[in-house]
């Protein structure tokens, strides 16, 4: 069988799974497959947890990490109630978008869930966001990350939890990553006894635009931290199966403004044939001077030359973007786009000034993940959801602001996949289409609690 026959029925399995738990509640016990094929299950519907701290669970043989551990952990995100909370959780935020740095009503809602958990947290670091944590309270530490806003489009899906607020959307699926690692907390909360160190959940604000990862770190969430992980859903990957990859995964992102005029000598220069010639140029960036082996991007998106048919404009402004998957490339674009539009304008008689927005935090390097770290994240994803549920990511040139997380300590980024054909999870991230398979919820919250209890356990061993 190969690997495409594997993963549609992988998602042949997760749809079941999903309808089984759909109807749970009305019956008297639960018997469910889970993911990786192994593991059969009998459990009895237990009292809401929702409605109180979570029961301690996990045996003590879980100081040293068996099979039996990650099926314990397993279980726990797959309990009937668990599933109908995660739901719960994900559609009140779906139905409430808030943009970066506005995240009030959504950080509320996490600060509500942690009190209900018994879960101590700071709050607010980098104006609406929270770091919490479970565990001993001393090392070592080790930190899980999810994003909290929403995008400025209208949404197009109609369903019952559509968005209630006209002009924004939760279309990139961080309603999602909250509620993954809030299922997170709940099932470590539980196992709290057995955690060899502390887990810190970082709740940021502004990923999208915003590097509300830099002002996270500027307010103090990695302190004592040594490692780090997140996941993002993507629609490239069936729903359940974890893809990532080690070294470079997302690409580091730059956007640039220059501002074309005259010299102050005046003369005839034209301003559009000059600014035309520096875009030529901008592409021979990539094509003479990059490796073909090395990915890279420039792009001029934005040309703006004046509103007249019959008058010279006085100024010309272009702008763009630039990605590149190494820190030595990205900074090597920056530079070469300064100098061949402040020195290609200047042959035909004009200045340019060249602004890429430093200082607005639009610079966003690459997201590297660790060997060890990958290695760790295959490792765990592997024994609780088994081999078939976990892919090597290609790399994408997609930006993310873990990637301030990625340069400071060793950390991973992962997907998690959300396609459904079936639900029409089929969506990129950004559209107004944009859709999730909550099918992923349970399966998020797994992985993040398995890999960061077994990163204490093993880290401990």
């Amino acid at each position: 069988m190969d690997n495409f026959q594997k993963l549609n029925l992988l998602s042949i399995s997760l749809t079941i799974i999903n309808l089984s738990l759909t109807f749970a509640t009305e019956l008297p016990f639960l018997e469910v497959k889970y993911p990786n094929n192994n593991i059969l299950l009998r459990s009895t519907p237990t009292k809401n947890q929702s409605s109180g701290l979570p029961s301690r669970v996990g045996s003590d043989e879980c100081r040293v990490w068996t099979q039996a551990c990650s099926e314990e952990i397993l279980r726990l995100a797959y309990e009937p109630e668990n599933v109908a909370w995660l739901k719960r959780v994900r559609r009140t935020i779906h139905e409430n978008p808030e943009l970066a740095f506005e995240e009030y009503e959504t950080s509320r809602l996490v600060r509500t869930e942690l009190d209900r958990l018994g879960i101590q947290y700071r709050y607010p670091l980098a104006k609406t966001g929270i770091r919490a944590w479970i565990g001993s309270g001393g090392p070592p530490f080790v930190a899980v990350r999810a994003d909290m806003d929403a995008l400025p489009i209208q949404e197009l899906v109609e369903w019952k939890h559509k968005s209630k607020v006209a002009g924004k959307m939760h279309a990139c699926g961080h309603d999602a990553h909250v509620t993954m690692l809030l299922g997170a907390a709940h099932i470590l909360k539980s196992r709290e006894h057995l955690l060899k160190g502390t887990v810190v959940l970082l709740f940021q604000p502004a990923e999208e635009a915003g590097n509300g990862a830099k002002k996270m770190i500027e307010d103090g969430a990695l302190d004592d931290v040594e490692a780090i992980f997140a996941v993002h859903v993507s629609h490239d990957h069936p729903t359940g199966v974890i893809g990532s990859r080690s070294g470079p995964l997302l690409a580091g992102c730059g956007i640039f403004r220059a501002v074309i005029n005259l010299e102050e000598s005046g003369g005839s220069a034209d301003l559009i044939l000059a600014a035309s010639s520096a875009v030529i140029s901008l592409q021979g960036i990539v094509s003479r001077e990059a490796s073909p082996l090395d990915a890279q991007v420039v792009s001029v998106t934005s040309f703006q030359g004046g509103h007249s048919l019959d008058v010279a404009p006085d100024t010309v402004v272009l702008g763009g973007t630039f990605r590149a998957f190494s820190n030595s490339s990205f900074y090597y674009l920056m530079k070469r786009i300064r100098e061949v539009l402040v020195e290609q304008v200047e042959v035909l008689g004009c200045t340019a000034t060249v602004n890429f927005f430093e200082k607005q935090n639009a610079i966003y390097p690459p997201t590297t993940n660790h060997d060890a770290m990958y290695k760790h994240l295959k490792k765990v994803t592997v024994d609780l959801l088994g081999d078939n549920h976990f892919a090597i990511a290609p790399q994408v040139m997609g930006a993310e602001d873990f990637a301030f997380y990625s340069e400071i300590i060793p950390a991973t980024f992962y997907f998690i996949g959300i396609r459904n054909e079936e639900l029409g999870s089929v969506h990129i991230g950004h559209s107004p289409h944009f859709m999730i398979d909550e099918g992923s919820l349970p399966v998020g919250a797994a992985v993040h609690a398995a890999v960061a209890e077994r990163y204490l356990n093993e880290k401990c061993s």
